[in-house]
C-alpha cells in the first residue's frame, strides 16, 4: 500500500468536526423548541416531553418530517421560520459537505496516485527507516535530493507514520518481496539504499533487487558484521557499509587519537563547519594537479573508480574527472557562496 504525505487535515479529523457540528446544531435546536414547546401540539394532546423534542427536530432537520408533531402557536412557528428552517440547511449541508469530502479526498488520492505511478523515475529507494535509514534520508535530503524523489519501503506502522509525516511517499510491506519493490518502481529507480535491521534482511533484499534489476540498480547496503560484507557484495551489492567495524574504528580513535575524532564528527555533521563534497572537474583546471587548486582536493574518481592524491594516475587532472574534496559547510559560509 502507497502512503502519500499529508497535504492538510486528516478526513477523519474533518469528520469528526461534522459531526460534532452537526450533533451540536441539533442540541441547539432541541433547546429552542423545548422552550416553547407549549406552542406545539401532537396527536396525542398531551404536550411534549424532551424525548418528544428530540423525536422533532431530528425527524425535521432530515426533512423526514412525518407530521405528527407540529407548531401550532405563532411563537412556534416564527421560530420555525427564524431557526428551524436554516437549522435543518444548515444541517444537509453538513452531511452533503462531508459526503462530498470524503468521495473528493478518494479522487485526489487516486489521481495522486495515478500520477505518481506516471512520474516516478530515477528515485531512491530506502528500504528500513529506523536510524540508517533516516540518517540516509537526511543526507540525501542536505545534498539536494527531492523529497518527491524518495521512496520509503518499510513494514512498522510507526515508522511509516514518520516518514509520511515527513513529507515523504512510503510504501508498505517487506523489501524482500518483490511485488512490493515492484510498487515502488525499483526498476526505474537511480539507487536502492538497504538499511534493515538485520543482515539477513539486507541479503534478501539486495539478492531480490539484483533480480528484478539484472543489476542495473545501484545497490548501497549496512551490514552489521563485516563478515556479511562478502556475501552481500556477492548478492548484488555494489558498496557495503559495515556500521559495526566502522563504529569500532571510531572508538579505538578516539583512545590513540581523539583530535582526530571531532574531525570525522565534523566532516559528517552537516552545518558544523567541514563537509565532504564532489564536483565535477572544470575545464579550466584539466591538466593541473589537485594540490594547486584553492579548494582541498583529497581523491578523484575517474571512469568509476576513486584515485588517490598519491597515486601517479591522481597527479593529474583530465577531463571527465570528478572532484572528492573539503569544502567550508558553515552556514556564513554556505549563505555567503
Amino acid at each position: 500500500m502507497i502512503h502519500f504525505p499529508a497535504q492538510r487535515r486528516g478526513p477523519l479529523s474533518a469528520l469528526s468536526l461534522r459531526l460534532l457540528a452537526a450533533l451540536g446544531l441539533v442540541l441547539a435546536t432541541v433547546f429552542v423548541v423545548w422552550l416553547d414547546r407549549d406552542g406545539y401540539r401532537d396527536t396525542n394532546g398531551d404536550g411534549l416531553t424532551l424525548l418528544d423534542c428530540f423525536y422533532y427536530v431530528v425527524v425535521s432537520l432530515s426533512t423526514t418530517g412525518y407530521g405528527d408533531i407540529a407548531p401550532a402557536s405563532p411563537s412556534a412557528r416564527l421560530v420555525n421560520v427564524l431557526f428551524v428552517t436554516p437549522a435543518r440547511v444548515l444541517f444537509l449541508i453538513i452531511l452533503v459537505g462531508t459526503t462530498l469530502e470524503v468521495l473528493t479526498e478518494q479522487y485526489r488520492t487516486g489521481r495522486r496516485l495515478s500520477r505518481w505511478r506516471r512520474t516516478v523515475k530515477d528515485h531512491v529507494i530506502i528500504c528500513g527507516y529506523g536510524t540508517k535509514g533516516r540518517s540516509a534520508v537526511s543526507a540525501l535530503l542536505e545534498n539536494g535530493a527531492d523529497k518527491s524523489r524518495i521512496v520509503v519501503v518499510e513494514r512498522s506502522a510507526a515508522a511509516l507514520r514518520q516518514a509520511t509525516s515527513n513529507g515523504l511517499v512510503t510504501i508498505e510491506g517487506s523489501a524482500t518481496r518483490s511485488s512490493v519493490l515492484e510498487e515502488a518502481h525499483v526498476r526505474t529507480a537511480k539507487a536502492v539504499i538497504i538499511a534493515t535491521d538485520s543482515d539477513d534482511a539486507s541479503v534478501l533484499v539486495a539478492l531480490t533487487v539484483r533480480q528484478l534489476t539484472a543489476g542495473q540498480v545501484r545497490i548501497i547496503a549496512a551490514v552489521r558484521e563485516a563478515e556479511n560484507a562478502p556475501l552481500l557484495k556477492q548478492s548484488g551489492a555494489h558498496h557495503v557499509i559495515v556500521s559495526s567495524a566502522t563504529a569500532g574504528r571510531l572508538l579505538g580513535l578516539s583512545t590513540s587519537a581523539p583530535p582526530l575524532i571531532d574531525v570525522v564528527e565534523d566532516l559528517l555533521t552537516p552545518g558544523q563547519g567541514m563537509a565532504l563534497a564532489m564536483r565535477s572537474a572544470e575545464r579550466s583546471e584539466v591538466g593541473r594537479s589537485p594540490r594547486e587548486l584553492d579548494s582541498l582536493v583529497i581523491a578523484l574518481v575517474r571512469r568509476g573508480k576513486v584515485i588517490t592524491l598519491s597515486d601517479r594516475a591522481g597527479s593529474v587532472i583530465e577531463t571527465g574527472d570528478m572532484l572528492v574534496h573539503v569544502r567550508d559547510d558553515r552556514p556564513q559560509a554556505t549563505s555567503a557562496v
